[in-house]
């Protein structure tokens, strides 16, 4: 396993805050996946888990040393949480190609917060004994116009 990317993102909740109501779905639909809506607009502070999937969107774009620009678009980093809560990082369209560019075949994640910053940090590895393993897509029909 070698680490080709090294991810970080710290994000203020209030600002996430702030642009879920300036925009409201506009925002969250330009930037977060269908399931990361449902997961996060259930929770009693939705903002604070939105800010925290953006950080990890960041996190990935540093990561892959791209930012947000060759093509990539927001919703095509999405995570999830797996069934013991820890959030997994799936890549599709334009960034996964990025990704499988380098040779990534996983990715690990972890987010934290507080009552007023997110922080995530994601690390991006490659398999040296297969590397035929890639980062699971994601099950989402193209994002087309989507940015």
């Amino acid at each position: 396993m070698t680490i080709v990317g090294i991810g970080v993102d710290l994000v203020k909740i209030s600002r996430i805050q702030s642009m879920r109501t300036q925009w409201g779905t506009r925002f969250l639909d330009r930037v977060f996946t269908p399931a990361e809506q449902a997961y996060c607009l259930h929770r009693r502070a939705p903002h604070i888990h939105l800010s925290a999937r953006f950080a990890v969107k960041e996190a990935i774009l540093k990561a892959l040393g791209t930012g947000l620009r060759m093509g990539t678009r927001w919703r095509e980093i999405e995570t999830v949480n797996n069934p013991a809560g820890k959030p997994e990082v799936r890549l599709s369209g334009r960034t996964r190609e990025l990704a499988d560019e380098r040779n990534v075949a996983d990715i690990f994640a972890s987010i934290t917060h507080d009552h007023d910053y997110s922080i995530a940090q994601v690390i991006l590895v490659t398999n040296d004994g297969n590397r035929d393993r890639k980062v699971p897509p994601t099950n989402l029909p193209s994002v087309g116009g989507v940015s």
